[in-house]
This record gives C-alpha cells, structure tokens and sequence, in this order.
C-alpha cells in the first residue's frame, strides 16, 4: 500500500498501529490503509452525532475467511465518513486481523513491498484459527476510539503539515487510546511493536521520525526486508498464536474453577436436604449397577453383555493406572516399582458429587480422598481384595472389583483398569499369567460398544508394544479405541527425532487406527506426588514444549484434562447409541425364558438358588428340632443297645474267655477286675462317646430321611448331605464328659452286690443271649470251613473243595480228642499239634500245623460255650449261694456276676449318655448345623455346588434378566430425561 500525503507525512495514529518493517510510498490515499485507518479517518459530518448502535448482526466472519469487499468511495469529507458508519462491526477476529495486517505490512509498503507484503498477510490470514467463538469479549471502549481523535481536523490538516512535530501536536491525547487497547492487546497477541508504540509516551514522535526515515531510505532497505525469510514469519506468528491459546486455556480454566465451586455448593445444599425427601440416584449409579448384574450373569440365550465401558488396556508400567488416577482426581490405586500391581480388573464409575469420596459396591464405609489416611485405606483395601481374588497357584483373577468415585467436577463414565499386559512370564508368576491376561483383555475389549482407551508408553520405543498389536486384532478400524500417548516429557527428552512423536499421535507410527491421539503427561514418577502438582507440572511441560511450539501436536491432544473430556464424550455417545438396542435384546430373552418355565415347570414357583436355599435351610433347621423330642426310653434303648454291640467282642474274647480258663474263682474274679480296670481307664469311655455321637448323627440323618417323604422337594439332597456331613464334622464332644462318664463306668463295675433275685435272673438271661449268639456264630464259622455236610450234598449238589476236605478230616480229629478230654485247655500243646498231623497223614490227608490251630481254636470256642451255656442253667438256683458267697455249695456262679456287672455298666453308662445327649449335645449340633447353614448362605460358590439343575439355573436367569431389563429401562427413562 501506498500514501499520498506529501514529503513522507502520514496520519500518526496509522502509522502507530504498523510495524516498522514496512515502509511507506505515496501515491495511495491513506484511508485505504485499514478499515480502523478509515474509522479513525473518517468522522460524522457532525462532531456531536450519536454513534450507530452496535449491530450483533447479520454475518460473522472468522480469521480464516474472506471480508467482502467494499463498494463505497470515500473522500476527506464527512459524507464519506457517515456513509461508512453503517458497515461498522467491530468483531475480535476482524480488529485482529487488521491489527496484525497494519503490522506487518505498512513499512514494507513504504520500501515498495506492497505486493509481497500483501501476498504474505493473504497466507497469513489463511492460516489463523477460528477466533469467532471469543467476540463476546470485545469491550465497549472500542466504541469510544472514533470519540478520542477528532480525525476531521488531522485530515485536513495532512497535506499542509510541514513536520512531524506539529502534527503530533493536533493529535490528542494517544496514552489514554493506548491504555483502552492494552486489555486488547493481551488477549490476541504478546508485547509487538504496535503495542509498543499504543502504550508508550514517546509514541508520536517516534513513529513520525519513523515515517521519515522509512520515506527518505533508498533501494537498500527493500534488500534488507527480503533478507527476512518467510519461515521465521511462521515461526513467530506460531509462537505468538500458541501463547494466546494458553492465555484462553486459562481463562478458561479459571471459569471452570468458579462454576466447580458454584456446583459443588449446589450439590452440598442438595445434600443437606437429602432426609426430607427421597434419595434419588444419578444417571451413571443408575447405569453402573447394571453393569454389575451383568457382570455376575451367564446368558444361554446369547444375550451378550454388549453396554458400553472405557476398558483401559496397556502394556505392564504403561502409565494406565496412573492416567486413571489424573481422571479420578485421586491416588487411589497401589503403586509398585515394575511389578505387576493390577491383578485383577477394577471398574471404577466416575461422577459428580459434593464431596471426593470414594465406596465399595459391597461396602458402606466411604474413603475421604482428601485425606490422606483415607487414601492409604483405600489403597490397601483394594490390594486386599486383589489379592484375595486371586486363587492359589494363579498370579491374576477375572474377578471385578467395584468402585464408586464421586466429587466436584468429575466426569461421569465408567472406566475397566485391566492387568497391564506382559510379553513374559517372571518368576513368581504362574505359567499361564500371560494367556490369562490376554483372555481378560479380549473378553473386555471383544465388546463391541466398549470404548478401548490403548495406553502407549512414551519413553519406550514403540516397536517393544504388545498392547497396540492386541487392540488392532479387536478393533481394526479403530472406530472406539481411543490412543493415549504417556510419559511425554520423557519422550521428548530422550528422542533425538521428535517427530516420532509426531507420527505417533498422527496415528503413522503403528498398524492401529483410532478415533484420536492424545498426549499425556502423569507425573515425575513419585508415588508421593499429589494430583495438583502433577496437573500443574504437565501444563508447565506444554506450554514450553517444542512439540506444540512447533506444530507437531495440537493443543486439543494433549493434557489429562482434554483426554477426560474426550472420553467422557465418546462414552455417553456410545451409550446413548448402544443401550435401547440392548434393552430390547433383554426383553425378548426374557420372553424366551418364561415361555420355557411356563411349558417345563407350570405347577412350580419360580424361586432362584437364593430363595431355594432359604426355603432348604428352614426344612433343616425344622429336623434338627425333631431331635429334641425323642423320648429318653428311646435314647436309652438304642444307646444301650449299640454300646454292647461296640463292646461285647472284648468282653467276651479279652475279660470272660481268658478269666474262664482259670481253675479257681478267686482267680477268676482277680482276673476279671484287672481287665475291667485297664479297659475303664483306657478304652470304655472313649467307645462310648463313639456310641453316642453316631447314635446322635443316625437318629439325625433318620428324622431328615422321614421328613423327606413329606413332600420333599430332591433338589435338596445334597445340600442336606452337605450340610449333615459338614455339621458332624464341626461337631466335638465335651471333653469333660469324658472325664466324669470314666468314673462313673468304674464305680458301676466295682460294684458286685446283686440285691435281688429279678436281677440274678436278668443276668442270667442277658449271659446266655450273648454266649447263644457268639456260639451260632462260631458254627457258622466251622461250617464255611468245613464245607456243607452230606445232607447238604445231597439236596443242593455241593462238594467240598479240597482246603475244606482237609479241614474236616482235621475237625473230625479234634473233636476225637475234645471227647477224651473235656478239660482240655484253650490251647494245643506242640506234641499234640503232631499227633494230630501223623494221624492224618496216616490218612492221607496231609496237614499244616498253623491249620489245626486254627481248626482248632474254632472247636474249642464252640466247646466252651455249650458248657457256659450248660452252666448257665446250672447256675438260675443259685442266687441263694450266691447270698450265701457259696459256701458250702459245688456251684459257683462267678460268670453270673461278671455278666451282671457288665449289664449294670451298660444301662448306667447309656442313661449318662443319654442325659448328655438331650441336655448338652443336640443343642450343640442344633448350633453347628446353623453356623454350617450361615456360612454356606455367605459362599455363592457353595450353594451353586449344592443346589443346581435346569429348573434352578431356569429361575436364576429369569430373575438376572428382569433385573436388568427394569433397571435398564429406568436408566433410559433418566437418560431422555436429561436430554
């Protein structure tokens, strides 16, 4: 551009606003310099008009579009100036561009650089951003720059003007215009010549000597512009761009800071006022408990879990725990140096709160995450429960664990933190860690609404990435994955390329597509470094990052807090798109599953493994009281009985037979009281808690049997034998009883004093039950060793095998020498054992030793209890000899006592038993049998061990599914409300 005002005299108000660079030619009149140098230029006709209202108008024009052209003409005059007035409209994006335009163009016009100038500002003003959202912020002092200059007398008065100090005189004061346009100034642009000259006392008569020195230059100064390469132009127009950015990244956060502060007062009146009406539940809980039915469910109906989460993936040590936390807004996760700390998946639900707490889905404790005990509690508890999930031999779990974060403005989504996956097996961990990690990671990421958020590690080469091959194989055409890029300021200072980085976020870099490239920065590294300090150290690396000083990243792709908004969005677009289709796919599964209850199961409620569980616990609880009305006649029946049954085969072949063979009475009963004392002390009363605590599991498992057959449902059956097995297992008897149930058995076999004869004659009788029922026991035992008799030969067309023939002739042999010696004692003498064998040999029969004892202790057994039998008989007279110690008498009757004494201890020891039973006992085992029911009603895994089958596994499903259809549709109520 040119100007025509004489010998090098121009409007120093123009002239001002230009950079020095620019020089100055004449020939062109200097309304046409700007449209601010004809606002400026051009008055009203009449000084003291009122200006046109301010027009919010029609048409808005950005830094990266054409103004239109002009049509008016315009004279020094006021009637050009008025004609104007109306086409004012003083947007930021147009001051700007003039602004800058007068910079850097005037002095190369006035060297001659007009065309090139120009030309530069066209490419210049191509590349601005979009600056058309920030016109709220024009002041209304722009409005008073026409009121400060009286621009009528300044262009009449140009061509006359000899110098420039006389000119300065007529302009008024230009500190005070200065001063409007600082605030201006530093929302477009840094410290600029321009600004300079605006804000500077000696303004006027620098930018005049200017002007003259720019006029009266030669052709040198043209070569020394073009020496200013059209780079460092780019350069510092891109710096200067990058620092008005940050400058509105701050406004900006400063608003978000004040309208987080006038929320969270909000939220904190809404929840003081939380009792006086009903608690109604945000959007994202609403959605989050969806998600956790469905995380326990396992359609047959393929009814897939396909609702939308952020599944956080990444390599091991990627910085995924760590960008989660920066979203979270809290530490509250467990750190480690290099191994592994996410052992299982952890689904944390974001939203906003009045408070920064965070809750277990299983807890009522909230963790205060503003303080630092809390957060360490936090911390803990959730490697506990990590830990726990994890099952022996195994080094990760496919568990979820649950947590709700809330506080003042978080984002509301909800987010998977995934084991961080591994490329080798370490030692420690199990074999199959790295199999197990990658199947976790499909079963998320296989999803098709789940919004993958891929963590790369920066400061890693990229080659060395498992993570980035794992995502493409799920989501090829990246249309939900979105690329977070971490541990920048190590990237950039380790690189010697940073352009690799640039290729990275441009998504060239790798096979993987994504819907967009972020750039994070989370910390120093420190365990110990707060959520705010490491905000503020990672806007501190931006601003001073060559990566976006240099265009290699855009300032919408970097920071935690752009991610968190991004994610934010992608998440509740997903939802919005994703979460009818699959109410509907509930709707009809559950369709499905009642019209098969309805066909296989129309007479049967439909109760799930919960209810079933209940409705099985109290039919149990009901057969243990059942034990508490058995009469004591019967305890004492059966206890008695079962206690000789335990005992008699030591009565009979370590107390009776061996006291029998002795030839006196008094070694008889010496006999007898030492064995019944080392059996009191060492064996009774241990036989007979047996005998008591099995009668008590019999009779308990015989009530659950009758039960039963009332209608009982089989479903129940092994849960009962579960539950049976179990309590008997817990179940100890009172080690004291044992102690007192010893002195008692004693007491009762000291004593020999039968009082009556009834008892003489119960003795007697209860003496030969047994000898009866031992002798048909040892004929039965002589007759499988013999084989069957002629008789038996005869009618049923048997032989005997050879052993048995050798036996019998062995047998026939014996009883020969029994029959001339009825004395004879228990046991065979050497010499004897040879007779015998030579007399069968002299037979035929060839015979080892050991089998004539054998055969023998069988004959004598059966011998000597036909003559205590035949004793017996003897000895039912002989309770007045007895009275009378048988004095005088052949008879003695020793065996009749001992037999009493015995009987006595067996009623004495069953009625103790018997009152330990009803008074003690059963109310234990009534105790352990609900401690047992009580702790598998806690094990989920228990009861679906226990309780399973079709029509359980039917009514689980239908419950999950109607669950989850309900919920799901008052979570899309809520969603079309907020919309």
């Amino acid at each position: 551009m040119m100007l025509r005002a004489g010998t090098a005299v121009t409007c120093l108000a123009c002239r001002s606003l230009l950079s020095p660079r620019m020089g100055l030619r004449v020939g062109v009149p200097v309304q046409k310099l700007h449209p601010l140098s004809r606002a400026i230029h051009h008055r009203y006709s009449n000084a003291n008009a009122q200006r046109t209202p301010h027009r919010t108008a029609a048409r808005h024009f950005t830094s990266l579009s054409r103004l239109p052209p002009r049509t008016h003409k315009y004279r020094y005059g006021g009637q050009g100036g008025h004609g104007y007035q109306q086409h004012r409209t003083f947007w930021v994006a147009r001051l700007a561009t003039r602004l800058l335009k007068l910079r850097y163009l005037v002095l190369g016009s006035a060297v001659g650089g007009g065309y090139t100038a120009k030309k530069t500002y066209e490419d210049w003003k191509d590349s601005l951003p979009d600056l058309s959202e920030y016109t709220w912020v024009v002041p209304d002092f722009v409005w008073e720059l026409s009121e400060q200059i009286d621009l009528e007398k300044l262009a009449s008065a140009l061509p006359e003007l000899p110098d420039a100090e006389e000119l300065a005189k007529l302009i008024p004061d230009l500190e005070k215009i200065g001063e409007n346009f600082t605030f201006l100034k530093g929302l477009l642009s840094t410290e600029s010549p321009a600004d300079s000259a605006l804000n500077a006392p000696e303004a006027p008569v620098a930018a005049a000597t200017a002007a003259t020195t720019a006029a009266s230059a030669e052709s040198g100064g043209d070569k020394q512009y073009k020496k200013t390469s059209d780079k460092e132009k780019i350069d510092q127009l891109q710096e200067e761009l990058l620092r008005s950015q940050m400058k509105y990244q701050r406004m900006l956060e400063r608003l978000e800071k004040e309208n987080k502060e006038l929320r969270k007062v909000v939220l904190q009146k809404d929840d003081k006022g939380i009792h006086q009406r009903k608690v109604k539940k945000s959007l994202i809980d609403l959605y989050s408990e969806v998600l956790d039915i469905l995380s326990d469910y396992d359609s047959n109906y393929n009814t897939q879990d396909h609702l939308p989460r952020v599944v956080v993936v990444g390599d091991q040590s990627a910085g995924k725990t760590s960008v989660l936390e920066m979203i979270a807004q809290a530490r509250i996760f467990p750190r480690g140096s290099g191994e592994m700390m996410t052992r299982s998946p952890v689904k944390v639900t974001l939203s906003e709160g009045p408070h920064h707490v965070a809750m277990f889905k299983d807890s009522s404790r909230e963790f205060d995450l503003s303080k630092e005990e809390d957060l360490a509690a936090l911390r803990h508890e959730i490697e506990l429960r990590m830990r726990k999930s994890v099952k022996d031999g195994q080094t990760v779990s496919a568990e979820t664990i649950s947590l709700s974060v809330k506080g003042p403005g978080i984002q509301r989504m909800v987010l998977v933190d995934l084991p961080g996956v591994i490329s080798t097996v370490t030692a420690g961990m199990a074999s199959d860690t790295k199999e197990t990690i990658f199947s976790i990671s499909k079963a998320y990421m296989q999803n098709p609404n789940a919004i993958i958020l891929c963590i790369q590690d920066g400061s890693v080469d990229a080659e060395r990435s498992i993570v980035t091959d794992l995502v493409s194989q799920m989501d090829p055409q990246g249309k939900r994955t979105i690329f977070v890029l971490t541990k920048v300021d190590l990237a950039e200072k380790n690189l010697s390329s940073p352009s690799r980085i640039q290729q990275i976020i441009e998504g060239k870099l790798f096979p993987m597509k994504a819907l967009g490239y972020f750039a994070v920065v989370t910390g120093k590294g420190s365990s110990s470094e707060s959520i705010d300090s490491i905000k503020d150290y990672e806007e501190d690396f931006f601003q001073g990052s060559r990566l976006l000083r240099d265009g290699m990243l855009k300032a919408h792709q970097v920071t935690t807090k752009n991610l968190s908004l991004a994610v934010s969005d992608c998440f509740w677009k997903m939802v919005r798109e994703s979460v009818e289709q699959q109410a509907d796919a509930f709707k009809a599964s559950r369709f499905n599953l009642e019209t098969e209850w309805k066909n296989n199961y129309p007479r049967l409620r439909e109760l799930d493994r919960n209810e079933l569980f209940e409705k099985a616990k109290n039919e149990i609880l009901d057969e243990v009281i059942s034990l508490s009305q058995v009469t004591p006649k019967h305890w004492q029946s059966i206890l008695q009985k079962k206690l000789w049954e335990r005992v008699s085969t030591h009565v009979i072949e370590n107390i009776y037979l061996p006291a029998a063979q002795t030839m006196d009475s008094g070694t008889f009963n010496t006999t007898v009281d030492i064995k019944l004392k080392q059996w009191t002390d060492k064996q009774l009363p241990h036989k007979a808690l047996e005998v008591a605590w099995e009668t008590l599991q019999e009779e308990f498992a015989r009530f659950m049997a009758e039960y039963k057959g009332k209608d009982q449902d089989d479903i129940f059956d092994k849960l009962k034998e579960a539950v049976k097995d179990e309590s008997i297992k817990r179940h100890k008897w009172n080690e004291r009883a044992m102690d007192s149930l010893r002195v008692i058995q004693h007491n009762a076999l000291e004593d020999r004093s039968i009082t009556d004869k009834p008892q003489w004659d119960a003795a007697i009788q209860f003496m030969e039950e047994t000898l009866q029922s031992r002798l048909k026991d040892t004929e039965s035992v002589i007759t499988d060793m013999v084989g069957p008799d002629w008789k038996q030969r005869w009618m049923h067309w048997t032989n005997r095998t050879p052993e048995q023939h050798v036996r019998n002739e062995t047998k026939n042999e014996l009883e020969r020498l029994l029959k001339l010696q009825e004395e004879h004692t228990a046991y065979l003498a050497n010499d004897e054992v040879t007779t015998v064998r030579k007399n069968l040999e002299a037979r035929g029969v060839e015979v080892d030793p050991v089998l004539i004892k054998d055969t023998w202790h069988q004959l004598y057994r059966r011998h000597f209890l036909q003559k205590a039998l035949g004793h017996c008989n003897l000895c039912r007279r002989g309770f007045y000899y007895y009275q009378r110690h048988f004095v005088d008498s052949e008879l003695e009757c020793n065996d009749i006592v001992l037999f009493w004494r015995i009987q006595r201890m067996l009623v004495i020891t069953a009625n103790t038993l018997r009152q330990q039973l009803t008074n003690t006992e059963v109310r234990r085992l009534e105790k352990n049998v609900k401690e047992v029911l009580e702790d598998f009603g806690e094990d989920t895994e228990k009861k679906t061990q226990l309780i399973t089958g079709r029509r359980v596994q039917l009514a689980e499903d239908l419950k999950k599914v109607r669950e989850i259809q309900e919920k799901l549709e008052a979570f899309i109520e809520a969603l079309h409300k907020e919309k």
